[in-house]
């Protein structure tokens, strides 16, 4: 049996290699904050683990990385933005997996609000697997935002290992938002756009 102590994070490419072009920015800004020697931000990185894959591998070689990288990890950080849903290929595949085989807890995190404490209100960028998912509460999710604060405390709290979110739609409260200075002390217990 694998060792599983592995983040697996999963976003939409759209098709592209360019660092910039979608959302592998959100990806490669994570292993930045974990290679700065001035962040305090670290992961076990899923995706180091096995062979690099290329775009031009075939389908069958991806396939069998993704599973391998999903049975050594320990959760899947599921980046949630206007672009996922628009993803018809591998998001959905990992999300499947990653829930229905490998029964992981899911930080599903959404770049595009700096405070996320209505995930019911966030659902129009659920992908189909991940909606039906929580629709018929098969998978333990926490959902927040894209910051160093509350995506270091998920990763380091929820696991298959330890302690999984205890629902569908669990998040951060207001004043774990006011601690990591995401929010203010007028705001109100719901979602801000960045």
């Amino acid at each position: 049996m694998a060792y599983r102590n592995g983040t697996y994070v999963a976003f939409h490419a759209e098709g592209t290699t360019d660092p910039t072009a979608s959302d592998i920015k959100y990806y490669n800004l994570m292993k930045a904050w974990e290679g700065s020697k001035s962040i305090e931000f670290s992961f076990t990185d899923s995706h180091d683990k096995t062979a690099a894959v290329r775009d031009s591998s075939k389908r069958a070689t991806l396939k069998s990385r993704l599973k391998e990288r999903l049975n050594n990890s320990k959760h899947l950080v599921l980046i949630l933005t206007s672009n996922t849903k628009n993803d018809t290929d591998w998001v959905p595949f990992e999300i499947q997996y990653a829930i229905d085989n490998c029964n992981l807890p899911v930080i599903a995190v959404y770049p595009e609000y700096r405070v996320v404490m209505n995930p019911s209100g966030l659902s129009h960028l659920w992908p189909s697997a991940l909606a039906s998912r929580i629709s018929n509460s098969q998978a333990n999710v926490i959902h927040t935002s894209f910051a160093q604060g509350p995506l270091l405390d998920a990763i380091g709290q929820f696991s298959i290992h330890d302690k999984k979110p205890n629902g569908t739609q669990v998040h951060y409260t207001a004043q774990a938002h006011r601690n990591w200075q995401l929010m203010n002390i007028h705001e109100q217990e719901q979602n801000y756009r960045n």
